[in-house]
């Protein structure tokens, strides 16, 4: 096992792990306390959080698990790592810690409620996680809250994932695409995905044979990359922006979910447009276009946690 440190004095901006993983963006972190989406509070944590993570170019060669938590501030703290591999460079890649945090938030709109919730979870940043389990959380999270979501996902890894060892502890990786599409959908609705099953599983399938796979989004215009993610059975235009967002790299993505469109009916109500496309080019205008995806989560985050 290698362990290791990145100084988070070293990085542009801050960085609070705790509202990263617990910020409705990712499913595939473990507390390892258990206590995984639990509560919604801004930073004051400093339990380990827990993943596998499979090969990435350029990143990492195989397949690794992963343990990080935070100690001290979110622009003088430490991320401690435990891993099969150095998992510095993965860190800086699974939490945008090459992006400039403070820039980027400063060139979004002077709006207050965006202020606010800046402030509230100051060093906040998007993630960047592998494609095809972000795919099927994002699949997953339809009329869901966020602790059920993740409870999905930590089933189909302990029921169908890889068994991965680290210092004599076991995690479970995400299910492949094969793995997940040799199941049934009664086997699936088992573990309580209910009505999403026979989507996960026909995604699966898509993405094992080669019909299809979500990566090949990443090189196109983003609204072509919206429209190609939704020819996965269960992904409408609000979970192919999910996808986009916090795997792929569009950081203008705005997923109008639930908690933006109650944002613009109560904060923004010249953005609605009556369809989605059109209102996500208005709500993404306001939130200043380029980095309006930050903008986003942060005010999801925010608005979900109790804030005004």
């Amino acid at each position: 096992m290698e362990r290791g440190a990145v100084d988070i004095g070293n990085i542009a901006g801050p960085f609070d792990l705790q509202a990263t993983v617990e910020s409705g963006q990712s499913y595939l972190w473990n507390r390892a306390d258990g206590g995984t989406y639990d509560e919604l509070h801004a930073y004051g944590g400093n339990e380990w959080y827990e993943t596998v993570v499979d090969p990435i170019p350029g990143v990492v060669d195989e397949r690794a698990p992963l343990r990080v938590r935070q100690t001290g501030g979110v622009h003088d703290g430490t991320l401690h790592w435990e891993s099969s591999v150095d998992a510095a460079p993965l860190l800086s890649h699974l939490f945008r810690l090459d992006d400039d945090l403070d820039a980027i938030l400063d060139s979004t709109p002077d709006l207050p409620l965006l202020d606010r919730a800046y402030d509230a979870y100051e060093g906040m940043r998007l993630t960047r996680d592998p494609v095809f389990p972000c795919l099927i959380s994002f699949i997953c999270s339809a009329q869901m809250r966020v602790a059920r979501i993740h409870g999905m996902q930590r089933r189909l890894r302990t029921t169908y994932g890889d068994t991965v060892g680290l210092d004599g502890g076991e995690y479970h990786a995400f299910p492949t695409p094969e793995q997940l599409a040799s199941r049934t959908e009664a086997e699936l609705r088992d573990l309580s995905l209910g009505y999403r099953a026979p989507y996960v599983q026909r995604t699966a399938e898509m993405v094992a044979s080669g019909d299809a796979h979500p990566r090949e989004a990443a090189d196109l215009p983003y609204e072509e990359a919206r429209e190609s993610l939704t020819r996965f059975v269960g992904v409408g235009d609000k979970v192919a922006d999910c996808v986009l967002l916090f795997s792929l790299g569009f950081l203008e993505a705005v997923p109008l979910d639930t908690w933006i469109r109650t944002t613009i009916e109560d904060y923004y109500p010249d953005c609605e447009r009556g369809n989605y496309a059109e209102t996500s080019r208005a709500i993404r205008d306001r939130f200043g276009g380029e980095f309006a995806g930050y903008a986003q989560t942060y005010v999801f985050y925010h608005l979900r946690a109790g804030g005004d």
